[in-house]
């Protein structure tokens, strides 16, 4: 029961030196990696930049403790600061004390949350977030996340959540651009870009192993960061309007409480939810993507109180909502992590850059860090997703773009809202009107068939009817419908077989139905007869008095169904 709660139990006692050594090694591309994202997620979420090293620091060491992956890397994401930042924004002004305060409390409620239905093994409730909302609410947000971070490319200020009021905002703007901020901007973008697409193939052909050629690819913004600091340093450049950093507090986070305010906590609660929920279903699909290379085995709901608990840590020290990061948990594992333990490396890095580093920032511009998001961001955009969406399921199409319209011109909340009412409605509407074929046999087996798809015979007398969904009350009465019209259009017709290898339960509606159904046939001299029932569905029949009361039997498959029928019907015509 221990080594459930607590994972560390499993793999701490056969840590070896070997591990150590690769797990180490990971941590310093990881750290180097981390400090300018987590610098640079702070700016968005609309804290103070060292908000971010608190926030890569304690979750980290708490997820070693409680993850059951081995290469996850939790911390600051875009997504995750995108939500912080609208959700806060609604109540308080940014930089001031009561913004931070309110931060602190959206990761403790977001990780109390998250607590909470792990322990209660709730992690089938991220299944509601389908993929292609999922897809579409990432691709929306690193759309306004995008648009958001170009007044600090531009150097004029741009109010606002949705596209719409950035976009009006930036329009106003444009006249008032800071060229230095601009050529700062333009060239940390540049190099990023370039960085992404030819920096590992340099240094492959430098000699380098690919993994690692990999890795250090990802940090290249550091590099930027430290070149376009001393540009701005030598140059003078803040004097020319350039923005700033400025001067970051040295030293590691003191573990505190957030201020307690019951309308407070009763505003951020919705938040807190959401961003828990897509937080963790971003975490467990890197985290399950990453297990899987590796023939690792993944508990969904220890994962919850691992991310919950990771958030509670980042709030008692001064922290803002955090989730498991897909591009540092690559290079996580990439650069050769073998244990949880690596993040705990990683957060002694970050300590490390806390206590010794911070003075050093003081000149770097937030053109820079506001770069290393736009090109992280970029990359979220799936547009070979809508695509394929589009080609495969209208449906879920509808559900994708009712998502990204929604985050868009309403806010992440909305969308996110749209997302999952959509996918309900549409799963209902689906259900309500299940596929459903009548069926024969294909000549020589005991297969049986779409009459419209294969070459098969039938029984005369005999309508056998597949369904192709379980039976509950959305679709009960087009079963009824279904039934009585095929029933009408044949006077030849004296037994159906309902063929119930699809049907995974019958809920008291459709039983009803089914109740029904057996009455007008029976009066109509037909019979109802079942065939292919499942275990547990034939149970759950057996309460009631449906299946003695049944005109007809409960076949165990199609063929004796068919078999036994047909026979019937040549003995009463001898």
């Amino acid at each position: 029961m221990l080594s459930r709660y607590l994972p560390i139990l499993n793999w701490a006692p056969s840590y070896s030196r070997e591990t150590f050594s690769a797990d180490a090694s990971a941590a310093i591309i990881v750290t180097i990696m981390l400090i300018p994202q987590s610098l640079a997620y702070a700016l968005l979420a609309g804290l103070p930049p060292e908000v971010g090293l608190y926030a890569s620091i304690a979750p980290l060491v708490i997820y070693t403790f409680f993850g059951t992956s081995m290469t996850l890397a939790v911390g600051p994401v875009a997504v995750a600061s995108l939500m912080t930042a609208s959700a806060i924004g609604e109540l308080t002004s940014r930089g001031t004390p009561e913004y931070i305060g309110a931060a602190i409390v959206l990761a403790l409620l977001s990780g109390g949350i998250l607590v909470a239905m792990g322990v209660a093994r709730m992690g089938f409730l991220s299944n509601f977030l389908s993929h292609p909302v999922i897809s579409g609410f990432i691709t929306a947000s690193a759309i306004i996340i995008a648009f958001g971070q170009l007044k600090h490319i531009l150097g004029f200020n741009i109010e606002g959540h949705t596209l719409l009021e950035l976009g009006a905002g930036l329009a106003t703007g444009l006249s008032t651009t800071n060229i230095a901020t601009l050529v700062v901007g333009g060239a940390a973008i540049g190099f990023l870009v370039w960085s992404r697409r030819s920096l590992a193939p340099l240094l492959v052909r430098r000699g380098l192993s690919t993994n690692l050629a990999n890795s250090l690819s990802k940090a290249a913004p550091v590099l930027a960061v430290i070149v376009t600091t001393l540009t701005v340093w030598l140059l003078e450049l803040q004097t020319a309007g350039v923005s700033i950093v400025g001067e970051v507090p040295r030293g590691l986070p003191a573990p505190k409480l957030p201020p307690f305010d019951a309308d407070l906590w009763g505003s951020l609660f919705l938040p807190a939810l959401i961003i828990g929920v897509v937080g963790y279903v971003e975490t467990i699909s890197v985290a399950q993507t990453l297990a899987a290379k590796r023939r690792e085995r993944i508990d969904p709901d220890q994962e919850l109180i691992a991310l919950g608990a990771s958030n509670i840590g980042a709030a008692v020290s001064g922290g803002f909502p955090v989730t498991g990061g897909f591009s540092r948990s690559v290079v996580n594992f990439d650069a050769g992590a073998r244990t949880p333990a690596a993040g705990a490396f990683t957060a002694v890095g970050i300590a490390l850059a806390t206590v010794f580093l911070t003075p050093l920032l003081y000149f770097l511009p937030k053109a820079t860090l506001a770069a290393t998001i736009l090109v992280a961001v970029l990359s979220l955009i799936d547009l070979q997703g809508i695509k394929q969406t589009w080609a495969y399921s209208k449906s879920d199409f509808t559900a994708m773009i009712g998502t990204i319209f929604g985050t868009l011109i309403f806010g992440v909340e909305v969308g996110i809202a749209v997302g999952v009412l959509s996918s309900l409605v549409l799963f209902l509407w689906r259900t309500s009107r299940p596929h459903f074929a009548v069926v024969g046999r294909v000549p020589g087996t005991e297969h049986y068939r779409n009459i419209q798809r294969h070459s098969v015979e039938t029984t005369p007398g005999v309508l056998s009817i597949r369904v192709d969904e379980s039976l509950y009350f959305p679709n009960a009465r087009f079963l009824e419908d279904t039934i009585n019209d095929a029933v009408s259009m044949d006077p030849e017709i004296r037994d159906v077989v309902l063929m119930c290898s699809a049907v995974n339960f019958i809920d008291a509606s459709a039983l009803e139905s089914l109740e029904q159904i057996d009455h007008r046939l029976k009066d109509a001299g037909i019979r109802l007869h079942l065939s292919e029932v499942k275990g547990p569905v034939l149970d759950r029949l057996n309460r009631s008095s449906f299946v003695t009361d049944l005109s007809g039997e409960v076949f165990l498959s199609q063929f004796e169904a068919d078999q036994s029928l047909a026979q019937r019907a040549k003995a009463k015509l001898g």
